[in-house]
């Protein structure tokens, strides 16, 4: 086993200081805990979470900071994901849902539903169906075309043709302008599992890209010049045959001023890998391969270094949050802190400053452990390097 690497040739190691936590339960009580999204839903100024269970007919938020719950709608059914966008002349944000969700695609309808307030977002909101499409799964929103206007991102986890176990199928990847609310295809290019997206502006020209995690591996799709879109491999992830390959969840960090890519692969699966770049290609170098179910991964700024840690989770056996912190410069030797052991089968995980005291926090919501937690950045260890 892996475990945990940790290289024996000399490299130039960083100052990594390992943060405290104190760690708070909000909720104890949502079934089938799934996704957790930071948003400011009153526009006071702070930023509230979003907790989302698929076991629940109810989608709620809790007010920062009493972290008071309201309901925001209920009689749902297998909620699976949702994302806040900004509407014009309105201070609190739109959600959009997706909901009525299976793995099997004949047996998911995949409703996609815009949310709004009624003038008190601590009151019901109304909730409206714009689509329907076959296990609608992953939403984020992006500024594609560098207009400041944000469209919505939807993946859905397989194409509607496909069967468990291999889901061999064209998978879409699809958007929609708020307002208008209607379906427009980016690619149908990807196949199998779409498990992971990441919003990122890949190459700094002031658009978002989009990256995709999924059986095939990791892609970029670029909206470019007369509304087409490009995509391009990055990386083909696990190399293990179909359908245990590529990647499953994805997110995007920097040491100092070089990027790297965290995964978690294959599909639900137990690594934790980091990609650099050399020589124009993608290198892969896993650093855990001790998860069980893994579900979710971030990247964070948690000690004010001005480098990434990544910050991974699982809902399996174990039911564990970790934290990684680059030990060298280059980002080949990764120290592994337990953030929760135990306590937290975690299905998502988000960080954001929850406080305002000016450190990154984590907030994360359990599945099997039904909980939603915040982890309060009480700074570096002192005299830990």
């Amino acid at each position: 086993m892996i475990r945990l690497i940790a290289l024996l040739a000399a490299l130039p190691l960083l100052a990594t200081e390992p943060v405290r936590f104190a760690e708070h339960t909000i909720a104890t009580d949502l079934r089938g805990g799934y996704q957790v999204v930071v948003a400011d839903l009153n526009h006071d100024g702070k930023p509230d979470l979003i907790a989302l269970a698929s076991g629940m007919k109810e989608l709620v938020w809790y007010e920062n900071p009493s972290w008071e719950r309201h309901v925001i709608a209920g009689n749902l059914s297998h909620m699976i994901n949702c994302a806040v966008v900004q509407m014009e002349g309105d201070p609190i944000p739109t959600i959009v849902l997706a909901s009525e969700f299976a793995n099997q695609a004949k047996d998911s309808i995949g409703l996609v539903s815009v949310l709004k307030h009624n003038g008190d977002p601590r009151q019901p909101w109304t909730a409206t169906e714009i689509d329907r499409l076959t296990t609608a799964h992953r939403l984020r929103t992006a500024d594609i075309d560098g207009s400041g206007k944000r469209v919505v991102i939807l993946a859905p986890l397989t194409g509607a043709k496909a069967e468990a176990p291999d889901y061999r199928d064209q998978t879409p990847l699809v958007m929609y302008r708020p307002g208008e609310w209607k379906r427009q295809y980016i690619s149908t290019e990807n196949s199998g599992v779409v498990h992971g997206i990441y919003i990122v502006d890949w190459d700094s020209d002031g658009r978002d890209q989009i990256l995709t995690a999924s059986f095939t591996g990791i892609h970029l799709f670029k909206f470019g010049a007369g509304g087409r879109w490009t995509r391009t491999e990055i990386a083909k992830g696990d190399p293990s045959p179909w359908p245990k390959s590529g990647s499953s969840d994805i997110a995007v960090g920097r040491i100092g001023a070089q990027r790297f890519l965290a995964t978690i692969e294959p599909w639900h699966g137990n690594q934790v890998a980091i990609y650099r770049q050399h020589s124009g290609a993608w290198e892969r170098r896993v650093i855990d391969d001790s998860l069980v179910d893994g579900h979710t991964i971030v990247t964070a700024d948690l000690n004010g270094d001005g480098s990434n840690e990544v910050i991974a989770g699982y809902r399996g056996k174990g039911r564990s949050v970790y934290i990684y912190y680059a030990d060298d410069a280059n980002g080949e030797r990764w120290s592994r802190h337990v953030l929760d052991d135990g306590g937290m089968a975690a299905a998502a995980c988000a960080a954001a400053d929850l406080n305002g005291d000016g450190r990154t926090d984590i907030a994360c919501i359990g599945s099997a452990t039904s909980n939603l937690k915040w982890y309060e950045n009480l700074g570096p260890v002192p005299g830990v390097h």
